[in-house]
């Protein structure tokens, strides 16, 4: 059974350029710019951590312990399945990703996984920010990256 879009194009469209935006920031280990996409109350589980709450502690205890170890990193928003709440506040996004991993002698991996992203805004006009992220990676996927990148952030 194929899951249906149960969002409107209109806010499909947003999530995806979303979704984009924030592919863009992990590439470019930018941790500046990936925060204004997201609540301070987010709580999240990741690759990295059991689970986290609050802005500040996702962006140190998952952002930065994986972003400048991966290259190329995409999410598959042709793929994307996204809904809204009947009011129009709430809503999700489920995604899979790309990106490229490293092993400890330097040599690339691929590095698949999925995401799962519930988004609150505080109007009908207002821009959509994460409050709850579940990123995790493809099963059989090695946990680790050991490559080096900078942060611009």
């Amino acid at each position: 059974m194929l899951l249906e879009q149960l969002s409107s194009p209109q806010v499909h469209d947003e999530l995806t350029a979303w979704f984009d935006a924030w592919d863009d920031y992990v590439d470019a280990v930018d941790f500046v710019a990936a925060r204004a996409l997201f609540h301070p109350d987010v709580v999240g589980f990741g690759t990295r951590m059991e689970y986290v709450a609050g802005l500040e502690n996702l962006e140190q205890q998952q952002w930065r312990t994986v972003w400048g170890t991966i290259a190329g990193f995409k999410f598959l928003t042709e793929r994307l399945i996204s809904g809204v709440s009947p009011d129009g506040l709430l809503a999700y996004g489920i995604v899979p990703w790309s990106s490229t991993g490293f092993h400890e002698d330097g040599t690339p991996f691929e590095r698949p996984g999925r995401a799962t992203v519930l988004f609150t805004r505080d109007g009908q006009d207002a821009l959509w920010r994460a409050i709850h992220t579940h990123i995790s990676l493809d099963p059989g996927t090695p946990q680790r990256s050991h490559g080096s990148r900078p942060a611009r952030s």
